[in-house]
């Protein structure tokens, strides 16, 4: 029996599969799992071309509608925020125009790209924070560390979590100058992963008081891409039913060994990890899963895993649509990017 793909899975949305037509992103892409003993140095070319091909991918999506030119002004301004390790970050807000008197929730968006790839400053990420801003909201998008830097610097983690932990706590601290009321930390994919592990960092470091939700979209957070085959279908059989649905195990089982290749069950580098005890206390979660996405059996199992701790968490799986599609391709699923928008906003607003 032939194995499925995103182009011939029944289950796709049409309009996804349009979308994806001219990006090649549909086709089975499985790519080798990378041997555990495999070493950075053999993982540094790997993780390089990912970043060469997908972060050219990112800037020529097609992400415009012909209703953009009749939006509202989006006001935008830059941050900068000492960073815990001494360095500096930036930060780049959005404020809806017609509303800068009023107090609205913020939200601190952390991109994409497994920790480790993907420039922060973009037309996907941007037209997200826009989107987001004119629902309702002060959007913050943060530029912190990738673990793959330019020219090759490896930054691992803490280093990214540490920079995003930091900007949700200033932001915390002075939301009242930044005319913010709730701080909701927002993110998918990687970015899902740092939002949960902010929630998580700040309990442990003593300021949980400073976030009131954390929002997450197609979680990255096992760790998991390098299982055994017996591991995945026990644990999280998603990874194999799903790997080349645009995402392809092989791919994030290298990024996270560059991520985090001593912290293997740190929930910090890798939230489906955490205990009962780490979660008790977090503030509510909203998490939302794709029907195809390899991803998906970790981001239903973190919220099961909250709601066992106590923890107030909402989860909706999106039928018919891959990995973070909602983002990804804004110009061929308009009604399914403004429906996330929209909940998202919504979520912030309701703490």
């Amino acid at each position: 029996m032939d194995r499925k793909t995103l182009e011939t899975d029944p289950r796709t949305s049409p309009a996804l599969l349009k979308g994806l037509q001219p990006l090649s992103l549909g086709k089975d892409n499985s790519t080798p799992i990378p041997a555990p003993e495999a070493s950075l140095e053999s993982l540094e070319k790997i993780i390089a071309t990912m970043s060469e091909n997908f972060s050219p991918l990112w800037e020529t999506f097609p992400n415009e509608l012909p209703s953009d030119k009749d939006e509202p002004l989006v006001e935008r301004s830059t941050i900068e925020v000492e960073g815990e390790d001494g360095n500096r970050i930036t930060v780049y807000a959005f404020r809806p125009s017609a509303q800068k008197d009023q107090v609205l929730p913020g939200i601190l968006y952390t991109h994409g790209g497994a920790m480790t790839i993907l420039k922060t400053l973009g037309p996907v990420h941007e037209r997200w924070c826009t989107s987001l801003a004119l629902q309702g909201a002060v959007v913050f998008l943060v530029d912190f560390r990738n673990a793959w830097g330019e020219g090759g610097i490896r930054r691992p983690f803490p280093q990214g979590l540490n920079d995003c932990a930091s900007a949700v706590k200033y932001v915390g601290q002075n939301r009242k100058d930044f005319g913010v009321g709730n701080v909701v930390v927002q993110g998918e994919s990687g970015g899902a992963n740092l939002a949960l592990a902010v929630a998580l960092k700040a309990k442990k470091d003593g300021w949980i008081d400073l976030l009131d939700g954390v929002s997450a979209q197609a979680p990255y957070i096992s760790g998991g891409y390098g299982w055994t085959e017996g591991r995945k279908q026990k644990e999280l059989p998603s990874l194999l039913e799903f790997d080349g649905y645009v995402l392809p195990c092989g791919s994030l089982a290298a990024m996270a060994k560059w991520y985090a290749p001593s912290d293997k069950t740190n929930p910090l580098a890798w939230p489906y990890h955490a205990s009962e005890q780490d979660l008790k206390g977090l503030p509510p979660h909203h998490i939302t899963i794709s029907e195809l996405d390899p991803l998906k059996d970790e981001g239903k199992a973190y919220h099961r895993k909250l709601v066992a701790a106590g923890v107030k968490s909402t989860s909706v799986v999106v039928l018919g649509l891959s990995h973070g599609a909602a983002i990804l391709f804004r110009h061929a699923l308009p009604d399914e990017h403004r429906k996330e928008v929209r909940e998202i906003v919504a979520f912030a607003k309701s703490l």
